[in-house]
């Protein structure tokens, strides 16, 4: 095989499977996709309900921790991120969530043409096709195959109808014109199947002669010569390989995984480089900072009804559960991580939905952990513009020691409140008329808990990573500080290195991250073949 290709893409995550397509498109262009992780063969990527399977799992997750974090009252939390084909999008919840208009539009205003909510909504219905149709806000015909769920319940309707009890409407679409309501998340999924990227980009790409598609195969650093970007260097099977690139590199590796390997490259701040000996190349103290995540807060209710906890537990209906996916693609294991959303303003103050619901009915202390011993559900807020910003620094100058991951949590007054005023929202649903003959008692944070400071106590002990990390590689014109790559995603001060994943985002979009890494990359493909 030869070692020189025109395109590299490190990363065959979400971003990376995308760029793989439309760049191999044209048969003239050579394209290497390069993965650390292995083929997406497990079977439990592809049920919907498998994430329960492949979070937390050696095999298909990196499986990293944070730090001990001083807002989570000096806890450390696992934070799941995919190491497969496909990335994230093969082990994540599959939640389809676009984000607000005014999200892109202040990525434009803050210095970034060409990314203002008219510039990217072509690339969301270009990727998309979505079941109920195209309009003026949905497309089909893309890779990336949307659908409705699949499993519907009375207490989920409840839900809703508590809701709208307090004051919020219902909606059936979080991702037209406006996002704010209650009611059913789409998915990505297609008849009760996953649709990661993988699946939706790289198959149909994969038997292109000017694709090759590495895996098992852990980049770990990027060859700078005269600030450009020459090759990598990988470890496979045991041996130490390099390939270059003669038009770009483009790292697609995530929001942890791609500020690590500039900072293993000397691409990052001079004076943490030098603390383990590694030679600047190019001096960017953004790389590794910014870093954003939405915190959930798990509320559970105790119900005097059964609810899926009784089934998961029962033999026999667990048994029943299996059945009906395999007969009919229906039922439990056809559901995603939350069956209803809520977008809505945190209190009268707010100008736009600021927390997130993602509701369940069932509820656990984390994914693979199994169900409670009694019939419960789960109403996990968020909030979805954190002020806080955490931070990534070496451990060491070896790539397969993970980086030291700070994530700042409830590190602002802004957001201690809004985490409060999203518990009392959650509160006052589950009081709420339609939930009464469901909900027996509140198990967390527990009817006994009130008050400001009790529930943000509360909040830091309990809290957890909803898996949306971004902004460790901001997008920002040069006068920014902080800003690594500039509108066309090209990094500053270097030629011939991009980057295409979750760390450009300048500020967290409102909602679940995948579907917008989908469109960044959609519209990242358009660049890169414009630009060469």
């Amino acid at each position: 095989m030869t070692n020189r290709f025109d395109f590299v893409i490190v990363g065959a995550g979400t971003a990376g499977c995308v760029l793989a397509n439309r760049l191999s498109e044209n048969p003239n262009n050579s394209v290497l996709l390069i993965e650390a992780g292995n083929r997406d063969t497990n079977p439990w990527i592809h049920i919907p309900v498998g994430y329960f399977k492949t979070m937390h799992n050696p095999k298909s997750d990196w499986c990293y921790q944070t730090e001990p974090d001083p807002g989570l009252n000096g806890r450390l939390i696992k934070w799941p991120r995919g190491k497969v084909l496909g990335g994230s999008s093969s082990i994540n919840g599959l939640i389809y969530i676009r984000g607000q208009k005014q999200d892109y539009d202040d990525w434009a205003d803050a210095g970034n043409s060409g990314w203002s909510y008219d510039d990217v909504l072509p690339y969301f219905m270009k990727c998309e096709h979505q079941e109920r149709g195209a309009d003026e806000y949905h497309g089909i015909g893309g890779n990336l195959k949307v659908s409705d769920m699949r499993i519907k319940r009375g207490i989920g309707e409840a839900f809703i109808q508590g809701a709208v009890e307090i004051g919020i409407p219902r909606t059936d679409d979080f991702n037209g014109q406006e996002q704010q309501g209650a009611g059913y998340y789409q998915l990505t999924a297609w008849k009760g199947r996953r649709c990661s990227s993988a699946v939706g980009y790289l198959k149909p790409a994969r038997n292109r002669r000017n694709l090759t598609v590495l895996t098992n195969a852990l980049v770990c650093g990027i060859n700078i010569k005269n600030k450009r970007a020459m090759s990598i260097n990988l470890k496979r099977k045991g041996q130490s390989e390099i390939y270059h690139a003669n038009r770009e590199l483009i790292l697609s590796a995530g929001s942890i995984n791609t500020p690590q390997l500039l900072m293993l490259s000397g691409v990052g701040d001079k004076d943490h480089l030098e603390e383990f000996g590694i030679s600047t190349k190019f001096h960017l103290p953004g790389v590794g900072q910014n870093l954003q995540d939405h915190l959930q807060i798990r509320s559970v209710y105790r119900c005097s009804v059964k609810t899926l906890n009784d089934e998961i537990r029962h033999p026999f209906f667990r048994m029943l559960i299996g059945l009906r996916y395999f007969a009919f693609r229906t039922g439990p294991m056809s559901m995603a991580a939350s069956q209803i959303g809520i977008f809505t303003n945190s209190s009268p103050d707010v100008n736009r939905p600021d927390i997130q619901f993602h509701f369940q009915p069932l509820s656990s202390d984390s994914p693979g952990e199994g169900v409670h011993d009694y019939s419960g559900i789960t109403s996990s807020i968020t909030q979805l513009r954190p002020t806080s910003r955490g931070y990534l620094r070496l451990k060491s100058s070896h790539p397969e020691e993970h980086v030291a991951i700070h994530p700042n949590y409830l590190s602002t007054e802004l957001d201690q409140v809004a985490a409060v005023n999203g518990m009392l929202v959650s509160r006052k649903i589950a009081q709420s008329n339609a939930m009464a003959k469901y909900v027996e008692d509140e198990v967390l944070p527990g009817a006994s808990v009130q008050g400001f400071d009790e529930l943000l106590d509360c909040a830091r002990n309990i809290g957890e990573t909803i898996y949306h990390p971004t902004g460790t590689c901001k997008m920002g014109p040069k006068s920014d500080p902080q800003a690594v790559v500039d509108s066309r995603l090209r990094v500053h001060g270097l030629s011939s290195l991009r980057i295409v994943d979750a760390s450009i985002m300048p500020t967290l979009t409102s909602g679940n991250t995948n579907a917008p890494v989908f469109a960044i990359a959609e519209k990242a493909a358009d660049m890169i073949l414009e630009d060469n």
